[in-house]
């Protein structure tokens, strides 16, 4: 009689199972993700398939169905609300992933917190620290008041009870990666223990009308570590950014099923815990060079914030055959491309000069709308003539040199008439649409030519 198998192989970005090997995965198409581990016994993965919690209710039409708003409860920080669309939703299940020692733990506390002195019930499960642990760094942060419950555990049968006798309306499991489901038979932290886990807590969020945060270690690509499948099970995923060595740090949305995406919102690390920062504008603003080239304010769109940022460049003259180009905080290929532009269409001899552009204060931005900001930034630098230190510039450069049109391009220029600028230097399609401001000069641009001209 044939031994029956007890390992099969994993895909790590989607789940795929495999009994064999493959160097592609059929579902994703992704190469090298293929894991091997241990699978569960046929009679425990059938006692699990019948989910823990489940909402029975009959077919009904689109019409039947009730539009009234569902109540959202307040984090106790805006910065926070703004990315989750205004509040928590209950029931819903939130993935919050960062690096290590990047302040998940502490974020989550505070708002635990928050939510306590609010009056709501709130349970911290923490399969990663001792209540010791959590008493030291809660004594940091400030007192803790209320229904407020904490647990050490990472078996999800004791914890499916504890969540069932205590009714929390909000939960926190900090971290996925330690949690242990006895469907899976793998070790904790692998492909399969991961989606069991978050499987069997969405049923218990679900049914039980439970919010909950589950926190998610990243890869050393930035992604939470687990099948990518964790991303689509839950409702909202927001990924926690910021240099370690940074005071700042950076909320980001990237998935909500109950609010606008790729909003951000900005804290500052403190002594006390994490402060948040209403104007992440005049904060990353705060300690610019005064009559420096190559220094240039830009205004960015993170959802719907406008954020103005400083982008710096500095050209030199290059000691070796093949000047170099680097980029920190903006794509490093699309520095590449506008020197391109600049050299072609511009007539800049840019070939035989090194080139260095950075986003201060550590920011990561990626939209279109700073081309303009970074090749004036690198036109500064290399006139070595400093541009006035109360504009600001923004528009998408194509590569005929041409100033193309930006979203949202009235927000950005309230914004810096709020911190005081008194020009703007904007693609010249967006100033036809806009209305006349009195506060600020606005010069439309349609070429490259056209800005270094104004400057």
């Amino acid at each position: 009689m044939a031994k029956a198998k007890t390992t099969a192989f994993f895909c790590k970005e989607c789940g795929y199972e495999s009994a064999k090997w493959m160097g592609q995965c059929p579902a994703c198409r992704q190469w090298n993700t293929m894991v091997e581990e241990p699978v569960a016994p046929k009679k425990e993965s059938a006692a699990r398939s019948a989910p823990a919690f489940s909402v029975r209710t009959p077919p009904m039409k689109l019409s039947e169905v009730s539009l009234a708003e569902q109540d959202r409860m307040s984090t106790g920080y805006g910065e926070l609300d703004r990315v989750l669309g205004s509040g928590i939703v209950g029931g819903s299940m939130i993935l919050v992933g960062g690096d290590p020692g990047i302040g998940k733990s502490t974020l989550l506390l505070q708002v635990c917190r928050n939510l306590a002195a609010a009056g709501k019930r709130v349970l911290y499960i923490s399969g990663e620290e001792s209540l010791k642990q959590i008493r030291l760094r809660a004594e940091r942060i400030g007192d803790m008041n209320g229904e407020l419950y904490f647990l050490c555990e990472t078996a999800l049968g004791r914890i499916e009870e504890e969540i069932k006798k205590l009714k929390p309306d909000v939960a926190v499991i900090d971290s996925i990666q330690t949690m242990f489901c006895d469907s899976a038979a793998a070790a904790p932290g692998s492909v399969s223990q991961v989606r069991e886990s978050t499987s069997l807590l969405m049923q218990i969020a679900k049914g039980l009308g439970v919010a909950m945060f589950i926190v998610g270690h990243v890869t050393k690509e930035g992604v939470v570590a687990g099948p990518r499948l964790l991303e689509h099970m839950v409702d909202t995923v927001l990924y926690f950014e910021g240099e370690r060595n940074a005071a700042y740090r950076v909320v980001r949305g990237v998935k909500n099923r109950f609010g606008s995406t790729n909003e951000i919102g900005v804290f500052e690390m403190t002594e006390a815990g994490l402060m948040e920062v209403p104007n992440p504008s005049e904060y990353m603003l705060n300690g610019r060079p005064e009559g420096a080239s190559g220094a240039v304010v830009a205004c960015s769109m993170e959802g719907t914030r406008p954020i103005l940022i400083e982008v710096q460049a500095l050209v030199t003259r290059t000691n070796f055959g093949m000047p170099r180009r680097t980029a920190a905080g903006v794509d490093y290929n699309r520095v590449n491309l506008l020197t391109a532009v600049l050299e072609k269409r511009c007539r800049y001899d840019l070939s035989q000069m090194d080139a260095y552009v950075n986003i201060a204060g550590g920011m990561k931005m990626n939209e279109p709308a700073l081309d303009l900001a970074i090749a004036m930034a690198i036109i500064s630098s290399y006139k070595d003539v400093p541009v006035d230190e109360k504009t600001i510039i923004f528009g998408e450069v194509g590569l005929s040199g041409e100033v193309r049109a930006v979203s949202m391009a009235e927000q950005r220029v309230n914004e810096a008439v709020k911190l005081g600028f008194e020009a703007c230097i904007l693609p010249k399609i967006c100033l036809e649409k806009m209305k006349k401001n009195d506060k600020i000069k606005l010069y439309g641009v349609s070429s490259l030519r056209e800005a270094i001209a104004l400057l």
